[in-house]
This record gives structure tokens, sequence and C-alpha cells, in this order.
């Protein structure tokens, strides 16, 4: 039976590979560790990495936590309080910010919950947030992600992306984040699935992330940029501040639990910008990707 150390130690593993293979692609950028415990048990290590060739910002980190879960969590996920379970969680979160505004920002997820009480799933989500959308980039993308769903279950790619559609949304802007990719939670040992089946796709997914990434690191980060590219590159991360801090799931969940504030926000961009009633310039570039941050395009 897959304990939840296993799953534990696995996270620690895809930490310190993906931190390498980021490194050595970005050839100047080196994670710093900062080690942290959680008064309420367990904690993690965050790792963060700046100012490199590539990357300007960002973090690759670790966490495994326990104690009694919060009221807040067992009422999103309508479990009686009076039970008072224990929780354990762990996983792996990733966000990363290049200096080029034509590399894209890049965000994965993968995490395992369960409780004294039996219950148990895995979640976790990958996407691709472009400055400037590029259809090819898009489209490798997206196949990347299909073959690892495509490995595991027919209906995961499919299913997984039209939820990412609707969760990295952002309903005040009407917009989606970026370009999507795939999202899931509780995964559970349903119709077939058990929970081995379900770590090997987590497994996968976490494995085909440097990779990827790396592709486009090494694809874009030697394309030139305008002053004007790199303004509207700042007001792109403004978005991107304003979905983790108003509907992100992740950064509910780790200050209802108490977590470590600064690696949580560890996810926000160096800088940003928000200009009062921005409006790009028509059939400018800028209009044209806004008009692709839609959902439920097709890009494979």
């Amino acid at each position: 039976m897959l304990t939840k150390e296993e799953i534990r130690d696995w996270f620690v593993a895809l930490q310190e590979s993906i931190c390498t293979q980021l490194e050595d692609a970005d050839g100047k950028g080196k994670f710093i560790s900062d080690p942290w415990q959680r008064s309420g048990g367990g904690g993690g290590i965050t790792r963060v990495i700046g100012d490199g060739n590539i990357i300007e910002k960002g973090g690759v980190n670790f966490s495994a936590v326990w104690g009694k879960t919060p009221e807040p969590v067992l009422k999103s996920m309508n479990i009686d309080a009076s039970d008072h379970p224990d929780f354990f969680a762990t996983g792996v979160s990733i966000v990363l910010h290049p200096f080029n505004p034509m590399v894209p920002i890049i965000h994965m997820n993968v995490r395992y919950f369960e409780m004294t009480n039996g219950t148990w799933w895995f979640g976790g989500g990958i996407d691709l947030t472009p400055h400037y959308v590029n259809v090819e980039d898009a489209r490798h993308f997206h196949s990347t992600l299909k073959s690892v769903c495509d490995q595991h279950h027919p209906s995961y790619y499919p299913e997984f992306k039209n939820w990412a559609d609707d969760y990295f949304f952002l309903k005040h802007r009407k917009e989606t984040r970026g370009i999507g990719g795939i999202f899931f939670d509780y995964l559970k040992d349903t119709s077939g699935f058990t929970k081995e089946s379900r770590f090997e796709f987590i497994k996968s997914l976490g494995s085909a992330f440097a990779p990827l990434y790396v592709h486009f690191m090494k694809k874009n980060h030697g394309l030139s940029y305008t002053e004007q590219e790199k303004h509207w590159q700042y007001l792109r991360r403004g978005r991107y501040v304003e979905f983790n801090l108003v509907w992100d799931r992740g950064t509910k969940f780790g200050l209802d639990t108490d977590g470590r504030t600064e690696s949580i926000l560890m996810s926000l961009p160096p800088q940003a910008q928000w200009v009062y009633n921005y409006q790009p310039a028509a059939g400018s570039e800028e209009e044209k990707t806004l008009g692709m941050l839609k959902k439920g395009i097709t890009w494979i």
C-alpha cells in the first residue's frame, strides 16, 4: 500500500531534480535553500532563484505539513467539523518569472492530501502565462500535456484542460490568466482508479515540468524586445498578482493552514504595474494577445 511517506519522499526528490535542471538551463542563477518549520506540525524547504541569465525570480517549494484540519478547510469540503480530523498535506509548487517578455511565466503544483477519517486525494495543475501569446508555443505546451495525460487515461486531457480553463480565469477581468494547461483536484480511488495509478500520473506530470520549461527558456530568451514590450510584461504580471491573491486556492489553503507566508507569496513577481483603464492600441500584438485569453480555445 502506497504511504504518505513514500509520496512525500518522491516530492522531495522532484524538487531537487527540477532545481538542478533549471540551474543548468539558466547558466547563472542558483537556488538558495530556506528550510522552515510550521508550529502546528511539519514544514518544508523553500528554494528561490533570482537574477539569473533567464529567470528573474522563481521558486520551487516543497512542503509536508500536518495537524488539526482548520475549520475553513473542513467547511470548504463540506466535512463535519465536530469530528476534528487531523490532516497531512505534501507537495511541490513552482512559479517562474523570466526577464525577457518573450519567455512565458509558468506555474505547476502537484500535491497530496489525506485526513485521519480516511479521506485522501491528489490535486494539482500546470499552466502557461505568455506575455505575448505564441501559437506555436501554445501548441507545443498543450501537445506535451496531452501526451502525459494520454499515458494514464484518455479522459484526463480533455477533462483537465476544461477544468484549467475554468480555474485559471480572472472572473473580475473576464479573461484567462494565460493559455491554460491542465488542472485537477480530488483525484481519488474512483471509477477504477487506485491511489497507485493516480500517483503514477502525478509522477509523470512532475517529471515533465523541467524539460518542458527549459524548451521555452532556450527557444525564446535570446529574442529582442522593446521598452513597450517590457511595459506590457509588467501589466501582465499585474494580472498574475490579481489571480494569485484573489482566486488561487493554493494561496488560500496555505494561509488557512498557517503556512509560511514568505513561501506562499513566493509566486508574486519582482515588479508589476497597474495602469488605470489601460487599452492596447488597435491591431497591436498586445490586443491580439488579449483576444486569445479566452476559455475553450483548442490549441491542438
